[in-house]
């Protein structure tokens, strides 16, 4: 059982800024609450919104400051190691992944970290600690998307940024929802990924005619839309949506999508709850389940992950923290 005097190894900053502000520290462990639990991380996600927080726009956002030095990353996988007093769901030993995108203590950029019991989930059956890792917040964003549209079987659904983070999950998702998948994805490697995936016709999404490819997928009109990135072909493809569509798409996609006549576009946040966990981990394991990660480098190069967010990869990257 790890103690307040216990130490850790930590990617963190001590000020706001670029890439190179994230360096490695030795830190204290956190202390728990009685609601909360301590976790070993193994894997931590990074993700498009992490250099947002790095730069300081999160805590501008809610009006904090910080205490530096601050430790980054909104989700993760681990090990419970240690239990709040009023903790019962859990045991010390679990393996779990976790979504603390409003936590102020420490993040899963450490080889510990600080969580409440109801932002954890037991790690879904057939994924492992690197995998359960590296899709908490693309997973739950993913499924709230969905959930917002209602999706029936049958339904076709148009999922643009396909070959991303959030998007490679929710083509999984929406195929098990019983949906008929149409994927705008990025380049070459990226339409073989979804199709892979399950999608039932894909495009590269900077390759043209996007619009037409969707309306040859449904003459009579795409259902719904899950819009988890912007870029070229975004206005085209969402020509494609029929009257009555429903459009979803997470805060900080930029630049939004354009509202249009007949279609009503519904900005979310992805937010995880003790249920929604339930049910993405029931959809996880109703069938084999993929995480595509990219790339995976260790805690002391948190900042050459943090500049390959900008280059071209499909799903997402991570940070393995430790073995275990």
């Amino acid at each position: 059982m790890a103690t307040s005097t216990d130490t850790m190894k930590a990617a963190a900053i001590d000020r706001f800024g670029g890439p190179d502000e994230l360096t490695l520290h030795t830190l204290s462990i956190p202390d728990i609450a009685a609601d909360e639990v301590l976790v070993r991380v193994d894997t931590a996600g990074v993700g498009v919104w992490d250099p947002w927080v790095r730069e300081g726009e999160f805590a501008k956002m809610r009006g904090e400051k910080p205490r530096f030095p601050y430790v980054l990353g909104a989700d993760g996988s681990g090990t419970i190691v240690e239990l709040g007093k009023s903790v019962k769901r859990f045991r010390e030993g679990d393996k779990v992944y976790g979504y603390n995108a409003l936590s102020t203590k420490n993040g899963f950029y450490a080889e510990y970290t600080v969580l409440k019991a109801d932002d954890i989930a037991p790690l879904p059956k057939g994924l492992s600690l690197e995998a359960g890792g590296a899709m908490p917040a693309d997973a739950i964003t993913a499924l709230c998307g969905l959930e917002i549209l209602t999706l029936q079987p049958e339904d076709d659904i148009l999922i643009f940024g396909a070959s991303g983070g959030i998007g490679h999950l929710a083509v999984q998702l929406a195929k098990r929802m019983g949906a008929r998948v149409f994927a705008v994805a990025s380049g070459e490697d990226g339409l073989a990924l979804v199709r892979t995936l399950g999608a039932d016709a894909a495009v590269d999404g900077h390759g043209g005619e996007v619009g037409k490819a969707a309306r040859l997928f449904a003459p009579e009109g795409i259902d719904a839309a899950l819009v988890t990135a912007s870029g070229d072909g975004l206005d085209d493809a969402l020509g494609a949506l029929r009257a009555g569509a429903l459009v979803a798409y997470p805060r900080g996609v930029e630049p939004e999508p354009q509202r249009r006549a007949g279609v009503t576009l519904h900005a979310y946040d992805g937010r995880a709850t003790p249920e929604l966990f339930k049910r993405l981990n029931h959809w996880i394991e109703a069938e084999p389940f993929t995480v595509c990660v990219a790339s995976t480098y260790p805690l002391d190069r948190a900042a050459v992950e943090h500049r390959a967010l900008e280059q071209h990869h499909l799903g997402k990257l991570a940070l393995k923290v430790s073995a275990s």
